[in-house]
């Protein structure tokens, strides 16, 4: 039998519970710029921007996105670079995307105003769940509910939900719950209140529960369980994937870029060119070609070598790798090892440029291609005859 407890609680619990829970927000809510406001446009954004990404890291982020496209119709016009290079460092590049195309729905559909209902809303491009709940709520003053990972835990815990967060299923459990508790008068607010508590109190491990406004009504806190919440499944490991990324510097001291394709991981954006390897060759790379005193500045070429070839041309590789660097997408876990080369290419494919790294500033760049760039100046700076 599933368990809800929520039903159990009268109308005068629930009114205390809310009137407490917002009277301690109100009083400990953090300062936030998109809190200042009711403009559904910037609490959207920056509804989109906190996905995975810590509210530190959003500020900056969201003050620069608002002042280069302030309206929907500039969101709606933004050149796609332009827009990905504000979006630079947040990762999930897809959110960007899905930003514009939404905001083309909302200027062909409802002449360039955000929809007021939670169906309509719903319909935008990127918008699931959680952050309709959270435009409804806090914009328009609608009771819906805002269920991301932090409200699911604190939920869970107080009243001792074990259903599977992990699951899509259990979410119909948690929106009935929210649906018991949530303040009609300041739906927004409550909402607000919920994700400061799941991240600055209630957290994953070790909860601050002397702290909490909830502590009179949680049941994993009377009953000494607060550990055994939130249930969730353990995710599944990073696929390992290997590369050989190539930092390829021509006669002028400009390096060559390659934009990866239109669709899929990384779409449009620019990086070395990469080449996929086994894990076996990468393995016999990283350790043959490391650093070695003797003949760490040495340079041969590569029809010579036993590295792979990337180009027709003529490449004189440096006879060490720069060093690795890893990046964790949510499904994958890429491993780079580069390696610095003179070429003297002249021709290129439609999808490659040579820039400076005084130009790369120009380029939208993603983590993985800016911790292969950090390694490429680290080399130089170590080494002055690089």
């Amino acid at each position: 039998m599933k368990n809800e407890k929520w039903n159990e609680l009268s109308p005068e619990t629930v009114a205390r519970l809310q009137a407490e829970f917002l009277e301690w927000y109100h009083r400990e809510k953090r300062n936030l710029p998109w809190r200042a406001t009711s403009d559904p446009y910037a609490i959207w954004i920056s509804e989109i921007m906190l996905q995975q990404t810590r509210v530190e890291t959003v500020i900056g982020y969201y003050y620069r996105f608002m002042e280069l496209f302030p309206t929907i119709h500039d969101l709606a016009a933004a050149d796609e670079q332009k827009l990905l290079k504000v979006w630079e460092g947040l990762g999930y590049y897809s959110r960007a995307r899905n930003l514009k195309i939404a905001a083309q729905q909302i200027v062909d559909e409802y002449h360039g105003e955000m929809p007021k209902t939670i169906e309509e809303i719903r319909k935008l491009k990127g918008i699931g769940p959680y952050t309709a709940g959270a435009i409804a709520s806090i914009a328009f003053g609608l009771p819906e509910p805002a269920i991301d990972g932090n409200v699911m835990r604190v939920v869970s815990r107080l009243f001792e939900i074990d259903e599977d967060i992990a699951k899509a299923s259990s979410r119909k459990t948690f929106d009935e719950a929210m649906r018991k508790i949530i303040s009609h008068e300041e739906p927004g607010e409550f909402n607000q209140a919920l994700m400061d508590l799941g991240s600055r109190i209630c957290t994953p491990t070790s909860p601050e529960c002397a702290e909490c406004p909830l502590q009179d009504f949680c049941l994993a806190y009377k009953d000494g369980r607060q550990e055994d919440f939130p249930v969730k499944t353990k995710k599944l490991k990073p696929k390992d994937v290997y590369y050989v990324a190539t930092a390829l510097e021509n006669s002028k001291g400009e390096y060559l870029l390659q934009q990866r394709p239109a669709s899929g991981l990384l779409a449009s954006m620019w990086t070395f060119p990469l080449m996929e390897v086994s894990e076996t060759e990468y393995q016999r790379l990283l350790k043959e070609w490391q650093k070695k005193t003797d003949e760490q500045l040495s340079l041969f070429v590569a029809e010579e070598s036993e590295l792979p070839e990337f180009f027709d041309q003529k490449v004189v590789w440096q006879k060490r790798h720069l060093g690795e660097i890893t990046h964790i997408f949510s499904h994958l876990k890429w491993h780079v090892l580069l390696f610095y080369g003179r070429t003297e290419q002249k021709e290129l494919e439609e999808n490659q440029r040579f820039a400076s790294v005084n130009a790369f500033n120009e380029y939208v760049f993603p983590k993985p291609q800016q911790k292969l760039v950090e390694q490429l100046k680290k080399n130089h700076l170590s080494d002055k005859d690089f």
